[in-house]
């Protein structure tokens, strides 16, 4: 009897503290993997929504930049991490665009990742030098098509964010464009400036100050409305393409097969993050609508994206990197 109540003790201890799963997660600071080198987009929505996460689970977040390799040195040091939770990464579109870019990827998106929750989504803004002599969407199309492939855009490097958007509107707007690669997005806007290249999809807060400063000329926007940083600026499906928008994307997630009850203790923290109105306001300044998903919603548009890029490296023939 005695031997069968000490069994049944530690039967009860195991379980009740048994892996990451404990009801006391987390117990210890989380670090949170940005993918990209401080200062972008993604570096500065990770700062915002780091805090208040890390208030909303009682434990400190830690940024931890580990920029390279189109972001798949920070991709790969997540899906390697061990899966309990004190791993995370802020992943971006590229995720899903890698697949189409790189002959060789080191993780699977699918597979070696556990969505945690939408976290943003990033109108792009179609932008020309003041000089350019396109004032319209349309204008510009028409201008792209008699140019046959002369016009250039510059983009942050080969897989950024305004080298996929600019890929999928030459696709869906019939034209073509010489694309140049450059070793980050503040060289890219210098150089729209100055008119070395003809266009740039950037992210509105890249845009905004030379817009404002009218260096740039904005022609459209990707969203499905309106910018409410720029409002008279018309979104590219009203101006042009009915069907068309385009965001970059922000996503959570952490390695694969994160314990059921750690990943419920994340979404609902990061959920309720990014709908605190402190975090979503100052991440709607830097041009990022905050989301807060459920783990199966953040999967599916996972999927569609990987669907989206696949389909587009079927017609247009995409810079295929070793």
């Amino acid at each position: 009897m005695r031997r069968l109540l000490l069994a049944a003790l530690a039967a009860a201890a195991f379980l009740s503290g048994a892996g990451p799963a404990r009801a006391d997660f987390p117990d210890r600071p989380i670090r949170l993997i940005v993918p990209y080198g401080p200062g972008g987009i993604t570096d500065i929505a990770a700062r915002i929504l780091a805090p208040r996460l890390g208030e909303e689970l009682g434990q400190q977040v830690v940024v931890d930049n580990r920029p390279g390799g189109a972001a798949m040195i920070g991709f790969n040091m997540a899906a390697r991490a061990p899966a309990d939770g004190y791993t995370l990464v802020l992943a971006t579109t590229a995720l899903a665009a890698n697949p189409v870019l790189f002959r060789t990827v080191p993780y699977d998106a699918r597979r070696d990742f556990t969505p945690v929750s939408l976290a943003g989504l990033v109108p792009m803004v179609l932008v020309v030098p003041k000089a350019a002599p396109t004032t319209t969407v349309r204008d510009f199309i028409a201008q792209a098509r008699e140019r046959g492939g002369q016009m250039s855009f510059g983009s942050a490097g080969n897989g950024s964010g305004n080298h996929l958007a600019t890929e999928m509107f030459s696709h869906a707007a019939g034209i073509r464009a010489l694309h140049v690669p450059y070793r980050g997005g503040g060289q890219v806007m210098t150089d729209l400036v100055a008119g070395r290249v003809n266009f740039v999809f950037a992210v509105l807060p890249t845009a905004l100050p030379f817009i404002r400063d009218g260096q740039l000329r904005a022609l459209a926007t990707t969203g499905r409305e309106r910018s409410g940083a720029l409002p008279q600026v018309p979104t590219v499906a009203e101006a042009a393409l009915p069907d068309f928008s385009l965001y970059e994307w922000l996503g959570l997630f952490g390695p694969a097969n994160l314990p059921p009850a750690v990943l419920a203790r994340l979404n609902e923290a990061t959920i309720a993050a990014l709908r605190h109105p402190e975090t979503a306001g100052r991440l709607r300044e830097i041009g990022v609508e905050a989301q807060g998903t459920s783990p199966g919603e953040l999967a599916t548009f996972l999927d569609q994206e990987l669907g989206r890029w696949g389909e587009l490296a079927r017609h247009v023939h995409l810079e295929v990197v070793d």
